[in-house]
Formats: structure tokens, C-alpha cells, sequence
């Protein structure tokens, strides 16, 4: 078994085993789309237009819960000394850990959103473009949010800082997400923000372990 499959392993026990897996994110994404009703009322017409953007909002919002515990762990117990100087290059490494935040907690959430948003009042036709949507923006998430985690390394509050750091760089994957829905919407299609989306998450899987591994570095001496 490869190095690389290992430490997919070791990660993805670690996310379940300390963390609760994609429970806490789920629970959190439950109780919003449960109390945002209560706020705006029960007509559903209300709800019905934001809905799709409420959805892809909160999925954003509960990917944040467990970013700061990307590196602390490894941080604190002088794992990432050991993963720093292991076969594996530290990109990769870095590359890893954020996959398998998205494989523990990313993916259950996408698949969550379209249920979420039909709850909420959206039209159920919009299901498979707001999955797609979701899982690409998930994995967006996910890498970018690693950045933030790299980067409040040692801090405190480390939570705190890893949200100033990830919410300003939420952004263009919630607008793009945000836009192909829109248009799917009005009836003209959402094939090009969904490929804008892409290309930033493209983007984010390419350039963003570079990031975080200098910011590893970078904490660790």
C-alpha cells in the first residue's frame, strides 16, 4: 500500500474517529435550514426565491466548523514534523489531508444541499445542477479553507483567525456557484458559472497545497 493511501487512511479515521466525521457540519446545516422558516415565516413563496442561495450559503458556513482542526492536531503532537520529513512531499501531503476534509465532511454536506434547498421552497427540477454545484464548491472549500488552517498554525483563537482568513476567499465559489443557480432559475442555463466554478476549483486543487505547505514550513521553524 502506497504512502499516499495511508495517510488518506489516517486522515479519514482521524476526521471520524476525533472529529465526528460530517456529523457536527450536518447537524449545524440541519438546524439552519429548521430555523430559517421559523424566522421568515412558514408562506413558502417567501422562502422560495433566496432558497437556492440560503442552501449554497450555509453549505459555505458549516464547511468552516472543522478547518481549524486540519493541521492543529498534527501541529500540536509533532505529527507534521514527521509527515514533513516522511516519503511523501509536504504538497502532497497538505493535497491529502484536504481531499480527505472533503471526502469526511465535504461531500456529505453537498449531498445534503439539494435536499436542504428543496425544504427550503426550490424547484425539485434544480436538484442535479445544485448537487454538481455543491460537490465542486465543497472541494473548493475544502483546499482553501486548508490555507486558512495552515495559516493560523500556533495562533490563538485559531478558529477565529482561519474564518477572517477563508470567508473573503468563499467568496468568488459562492458568487460563481451562486450565479449558475441563478440563471438555472430564470430558465437560461447554468453552464457557465458552473464552469467558472470549476475553474476555480481547479485552481484552488492546484495552487493551494503550495500554500499551505510553505505555511507549514513556515510554523514549524
Amino acid at each position: 500500500m502506497s504512502a499516499a493511501i495511508i495517510l488518506l487512511r489516517r486522515e479519514l479515521g482521524l476526521a471520524w474517529g476525533r472529529g465526528g466525521g460530517p456529523l457536527p457540519a450536518l447537524a449545524f446545516y440541519a438546524a439552519i435550514t429548521l430555523l430559517l422558516p421559523l424566522a421568515a415565516g412558514s408562506d413558502t413563496d417567501r422562502l422560495a426565491p433566496v432558497s437556492v442561495g440560503l442552501a449554497w450559503m450555509v453549505l459555505a458556513l458549516a464547511c468552516l466548523l472543522s478547518l481549524d482542526r486540519l493541521f492543529e492536531r498534527d501541529f500540536e503532537d509533532g505529527g507534521l514534523d514527521l509527515l514533513m520529513t516522511g516519503p511523501l512531499p509536504l504538497e502532497l501531503v497538505c493535497a491529502i489531508k484536504c481531499l480527505a476534509q472533503w471526502l469526511a465532511g465535504g461531500a456529505p454536506l453537498a449531498l445534503a444541499a439539494p435536499v436542504a434547498a428543496v425544504l427550503l421552497g426550490a424547484d425539485i427540477a434544480l436538484t442535479p445542477l445544485i448537487l454538481a454545484c455543491a460537490v465542486i464548491g465543497a472541494l473548493a472549500f475544502a483546499f482553501v479553507g486548508g490555507i486558512g488552517a495552515a495559516l493560523a498554525l500556533g495562533a490563538r483563537r485559531g478558529g477565529l483567525l482561519v474564518a477572517a482568513i477563508v470567508l473573503p476567499l468563499f467568496c468568488p465559489p459562492v458568487i460563481f456557484g451562486g450565479a449558475a443557480l441563478y440563471a438555472a432559475e430564470l430558465g437560461s442555463g447554468g453552464s457557465a458559472g458552473l464552469l467558472l466554478l470549476s475553474g476555480w476549483t481547479l485552481a484552488a486543487v492546484a495552487l493551494s497545497p503550495l500554500a499551505m505547505a510553505a505555511a507549514c514550513r513556515n510554523a514549524v521553524a
